[in-house]
């Protein structure tokens, strides 16, 4: 029972840790300028992006090409700029973050 109890708080510190990682990443790529995780800034908050496309077994890769190319058109009027700062890994990294913000 103990060792059980010990395995969740070290999952759980683990995932803390993975998610604090990948805010700092998204602060450093300044994508954070124009997104919140909860709140709509310039862009569209993380709880948004992620409910949008829940359940897209597609929404991953599209969601990395428009952080790298940018887009415009999905979530209003003000296009989303093209991200040559972020690489595919740092994109997808940021990308499942933000389809997991609850």
């Amino acid at each position: 029972m103990k060792r059980s109890l010990m395995l969740c708080v070290v999952l759980s510190a683990l995932a803390s840790t993975s998610a604090f990682a990948q805010a700092d990443l998204a602060k450093a790529k300044n994508c954070m300028a124009c997104h919140a995780v909860a709140n709509k800034l310039v862009g569209p908050s993380y709880k948004d992006v992620a409910s949008k496309y829940a359940g897209q077994k597609a929404a991953e890769d599209k969601l990395v090409q428009k952080v790298m190319k940018g887009g415009a058109g999905v979530w209003g009027p003000v296009p989303m700029p093209a991200n040559p700062q972020v690489s595919e890994a740092e994109a997808r990294s940021l990308v499942k973050w933000v389809l997991a913000t609850k």
